[in-house]
């Protein structure tokens, strides 16, 4: 493993924010490219760990990411420069967009740009979830639940939160089934 300079990890994340839309899963597959296989400063099993982990903690993905990334590879030095590549071009292009919007939202051609973009991002969103599936070794069966929420949620508008509460449950009847059962004694 490679460890960058701090101004590269910064360029690195800076270009990863500054070229993605779609947000923070739309953005996996050009951190992956830019820290796994284009630099090689984190392997596939050390970039999936810090997916987990980007996901397992509140806030935007990517950024998670970033702050995951940029310790591993320059401690508190990588984190701050990674985080601040990439929030800054967000924030920039939000600032000149919120002073400008008014004065062009309801042109034809911005209103088909942002429509046009919707299946670029959906495919951004869906290219890593294969790759780390793929990655993962998951057999078959294990897409059932994952196939089984999209249904529900995009064919019949059930709440992720409710899902999200059947899922503990599920987990929960599974950890009880689990527990060696204590021998009853005799009266």
């Amino acid at each position: 493993m490679k460890r960058p300079s701090l101004l590269k990890l910064f360029a690195v994340f800076f270009k990863i924010g500054l070229f993605t839309f779609g947000g923070g899963y739309a953005m996996l597959p050009l951190i992956r490219r830019e820290i796994v296989e284009k630099n090689r400063w984190m392997g596939d099993d050390e970039f999936v760990d810090g997916i987990a982990a980007s996901q397992s903690c509140p806030g935007p993905v990517a950024v998670n990411l970033s702050v995951y990334a940029g310790y591993h590879l320059d401690g508190w030095s990588g984190l701050t420069v990674a985080v601040l590549g990439t929030v800054l071009p967000s924030f920039l292009i939000i600032l000149v967009i919120a002073v400008s919007f008014s004065q062009w939202a309801e042109l034809s051609i911005v209103k088909r740009a942002f429509h046009g973009l919707r299946p670029a991002v959906t495919a951004l969103i869906v290219v890593p979830v294969i790759q780390i599936s793929r990655s993962s070794n998951l057999k078959w069966h294990h897409y059932w639940l994952p196939l089984a929420a999209v249904i529900l949620i995009g064919g019949f508008h059930v709440s992720p939160i409710y899902l999200i509460l059947f899922t503990l449950l599920l987990a929960w009847i599974k950890y009880l089934a689990k527990q060696p059962k204590e021998p009853q004694g005799e009266s």
